[in-house]
């Protein structure tokens, strides 16, 4: 049987990962609350060569993919706490059925059951 209650604690505990992982490549978007963006890298050194540059671009660029990644991640965690303070929690959102223990506790923030689950 599934303990709601340690499920929550796992999706908290990696809400807080997450936004540690968040914060070392991007910050907060100050105008839409709840969106980060990607940290962009100072460019106006001038002392800084062609390949430091480009090496600053890349690592930018890299960092963008990171943070897609890690927000798409944070935002099915919020998701999933807003499922258990609304009591729908562990709900298939297709069919609505139960979703299995062992996919909870794989995944906390599955939306789906198994059968439902997202390529």
């Amino acid at each position: 049987m599934t303990n709601i209650s340690d499920l929550k604690n796992m999706l908290l505990e990696e809400k807080v990962r997450l936004t540690n992982e968040l914060s070392m490549v991007g910050h907060k978007n100050p105008e839409i609350e709840g969106d980060w963006e990607p940290s962009a890298p100072d460019l106006n050194n001038p002392t800084a060569d062609v390949n430091d540059v480009a090496d600053s671009i890349e690592a930018f660029e890299g960092n963008s993919a990171i943070e897609v990644e890690l927000e798409a991640r944070l935002l099915e965690v919020d998701t999933a706490l807003a499922r258990i303070e609304a009591g729908t929690y562990g709900i298939c959102r297709i069919c609505g059925a139960k979703i299995e223990d062992a996919r909870l506790h794989a995944n906390p923030a599955a939306p789906t059951c198994i059968a439902h689950r997202e390529g």
